[in-house]
């Protein structure tokens, strides 16, 4: 059964415990509103781990004003059903309260890889999520801690937090789970209508038609303007970036990106309300 806790002290104890008989502890922070893309982050934990311990906390610090706190999707007893079923150990369900209590003054900035992209079109957000990233890995003390690649600069920001920091823990990235027609699962899907859901499948597949269309010797900025051409065409109301960057830096890539290191596409896009993100790898 998955035991909830709600406080720093108790999920110290739990994790304590287990450490002292030995036992390894992998941590997967989430925001609730569980799917199977959480549940696979567990699964890959347990593959590494002898425990797992799952956070569910909605971070305001990663919100702007405008943006959907409120209306995020909530739900903590599924969640805990589905960590049950899933074998997870460990609920941590803090308060905000907990997490940021009165007099909290302190927040992370990065700067580098946590600039363009997302940056760039919530300016707010990484400092946010290094912060409570941050905290949580000081609070449960994992020994790793899993994050799923569809959040792609956030992974590499995460990355360059714990490395900078010098946080004992090693960050594991796991791939992006996707529904049977390509997209990429998301907690943000709930609030696609019906024909949305359907017309969503065009970010996937403009992706892969931009990868194809390199690999195939085509130019970065044609096969950005085409996907970007492409989603216009299937009902997206503004494209926040359809880019192909280095996979380690985010740095733009030159004309010739196949000689490139490692190169990505990374996307974000409005369909309706509801604004979808993805990624793909060569």
């Amino acid at each position: 059964m998955t035991r909830i806790v709600r406080t720093v002290a108790e999920l110290r104890q739990h994790v304590r415990a287990w450490k002292a008989a030995g036992e390894h502890v992998a941590l997967i922070p989430t925001m609730g509103a569980l799917h199977d893309g959480h549940l696979s982050l567990i699964r890959l934990a347990q593959t590494k781990v002898q425990r797992t311990v799952a956070s569910v906390f909605v971070n305001p610090k990663q919100f702007a004003p405008h943006e959907d706190f409120d209306a995020y999707p909530r739900g903590e007893a599924r969640d805990a059903q589905l960590l049950e079923t899933a074998g997870c150990d460990l609920l941590f369900a803090p308060s905000g309260a907990e997490m940021y209590p009165q007099g909290f003054a302190t927040t992370i900035n990065l700067t580098g890889v946590s600039e363009p992209l997302e940056g760039a079109a919530r300016p707010q957000f990484f400092g946010g999520v290094a912060t409570v990233v941050t905290k949580l890995l000081i609070q449960a003390e994992p020994d790793i801690a899993v994050f799923g690649e569809k959040d792609y600069q956030q992974l590499q920001v995460i990355r360059r937090v714990t490395r900078d920091l010098d946080l004992p823990v090693e960050i594991v990235g796991a791939p992006t789970a996707r529904a049977e027609d390509g997209l990429a699962l998301s907690s943000r899907n709930a609030y696609l209508s019906a024909g949305e859901r359907a017309a969503a499948v065009a970010l996937p597949n403009a992706m892969k038609a931009a990868i194809a269309a390199v690999r195939a010797g085509g130019r970065i900025d044609e096969a950005e303007a085409a996907g970007k051409a492409a989603l216009a065409a299937a009902g997206f109301r503004q494209v926040d970036y359809f880019d192909f960057r280095d996979a380690d830096d985010l740095s733009r890539l030159g004309p010739d990106a196949l000689n490139e290191a490692k190169p990505r596409l990374l996307a974000a896009a409005w369909l309706g309300k509801t604004r979808l993100i993805d990624n793909m790898g060569f």
